[in-house]
């Protein structure tokens, strides 16, 4: 397709920056946007909406049913991604989770069908739990404290890199082929909490265990924080899909857009360790 504007949402985010980036080097013209951003978007101010919108060819999405207090997010993703394509977005690219059935009472697919009956071609992301989820996300200050307390049991999650998401992204929004489909995006290795901690401790030099917590206690732990129930709920059923092995089948996805395997766990956490955002 033509290099024209590609609109990113989340332009700061885990996945939305790397997008960006990526985008950039294959030379595409980027049009980041956020509440901060040089182009404004608000999800709460839709007027903010259609200027964003304009003279972008495609738009690259992300579902914010995650976040606390959202539980219109779904007709919110629904709402732009028509304005999208009556504004002559020719293409979307929608980052979703992969999740199996309701977490807290949500079924996270329902922003999909949204995006897919905008009238614009679709792409659909559903990735596993990011790496960097370690080392800039909410496991951060655990992985600092030495201790990574969740209701994950001993099950099993093939963590993904950021940055591999990001390269298919890219190639959903710039390439042909992908119109229509739906990625599940994983890494190679299925990893338990205890595995992932130990290869932290090793690439660290410094001990970091995990310690699993049943779901009611965790939830009551997040209330005696000030975050509310509901949210709560949400982010221990989320936590819970890695303990009862939901999504731990790792898929090829990664390798048969881009050519290549996905990156290695250990690859992260080497890295991560070298730059010292682990230190104490």
């Amino acid at each position: 397709m033509s290099q024209s504007d590609i609109l990113v949402l989340g332009s700061t985010g885990k996945t939305g920056r790397r997008v960006v980036q990526t985008l950039r080097a294959r030379g595409a013209s980027v049009r980041p946007v956020g509440r901060t951003a040089p182009v404004r978007f608000d999800w709460n101010d839709q007027n903010t909406w259609e200027p964003a919108l304009t003279g972008v060819r495609a738009a690259y999405l992300v579902d914010r049913q995650d976040q606390p207090g959202s539980w219109d997010a779904a007709a919110e993703i629904a709402a732009l991604a028509k304005l999208a394509a009556d504004s002559g977005v020719r293409r979307l690219v929608l980052l979703q989770a992969r999740t199996t059935g309701l977490v807290g009472g949500k079924d996270l697919s329902a922003g999909e069908r949204g995006v897919r009956e905008s009238g614009a071609a679709w792409t659909v992301l559903r990735p596993n739990w990011f790496f960097q989820n370690f080392d800039e996300g909410v496991l951060l200050d655990a992985v600092r404290s030495g201790e990574l307390r969740l209701p994950a049991g001993q099950g099993r999650e093939p963590f993904v890199d950021a940055g591999d998401v990001a390269e298919v992204a890219a190639a959903a929004l710039l390439e042909d082929g992908h119109d229509g489909r739906v990625y599940d995006l994983s890494g190679a290795r299925p990893l338990t909490l205890t595995e992932a901690a130990e290869e932290i401790s090793r690439a660290t030099g410094r001990t970091v265990r995990y310690e699993p917590v049943a779901h009611d206690a965790y939830v009551s732990e997040l209330v005696s924080y000030d975050v509310p129930a509901d949210y709560a709920l949400f982010v221990a059923d989320l936590v819970g899909q890695i303990r009862e092995n939901l999504n731990s089948a790792p898929t090829d996805t990664v390798e048969r857009v881009l050519g290549r395997p996905p990156r290695d766990f250990i690859e992260f956490v080497r890295e991560a360790a070298a730059s010292g955002v682990w230190a104490d």
